[in-house]
């Protein structure tokens, strides 16, 4: 069984999985294509972040930015173990708790270009493409994506 709980970016499992998904980023795209926030960054007190786990182990980790108007997803990693676990779906679904909670209009996010699995997550919770949005411009290896919350 897989739970999601409020974490800390800069706790050891919160360091140990935002370390290994930016390593992967950054083996899959040149530096000015990458747009994680740094741990650091993802401590601000407009970012809420949470960890997946089963039982103990933690296995996956994502953050809402709350912006405006709108909340990005952000920081959306499931550990190569656990991929097909319904981890992600579980991240999916407390991301979108939050943001009603927070009485969020939209969720949107930016993610890579061929990171097809998360794109198959995003769509199957009704995301759909959208162009750049906050202070993102279109580039080459950029998708975007936004879910309408609340009509």
């Amino acid at each position: 069984m897989i739970t999601v709980r409020p974490g800390h970016p800069k706790s050891p499992e919160g360091t140990a999985l935002l370390t290994a998904s930016q390593t992967y980023l950054a083996s899959l795209y040149p530096p000015e294509d990458n747009f994680f926030l740094s741990i650091d960054a993802l401590t601000a007190p407009h970012i809420r972040f949470f960890i997946a786990e089963t039982a103990t182990t933690p296995v996956g980790c994502a953050a809402l930015a709350v912006m405006q108007d709108y909340g990005e997803v952000k920081s959306m990693f499931v550990a190569p173990e656990a991929r097909g676990t319904g981890t992600g779906a579980a991240l999916m679904e407390r991301l979108e708790e939050e943001g009603r909670a927070l009485g969020l209009t939209w969720l949107r996010l930016e993610t890579g270009d061929d990171l097809f699995p998360a794109h198959r997550l995003y769509r199957r919770f009704g995301f759909t493409d959208c162009g750049p949005f906050g202070d993102y411009r279109d580039g080459p290896h950029s998708v975007f994506m936004e879910k309408r919350l609340i009509p």
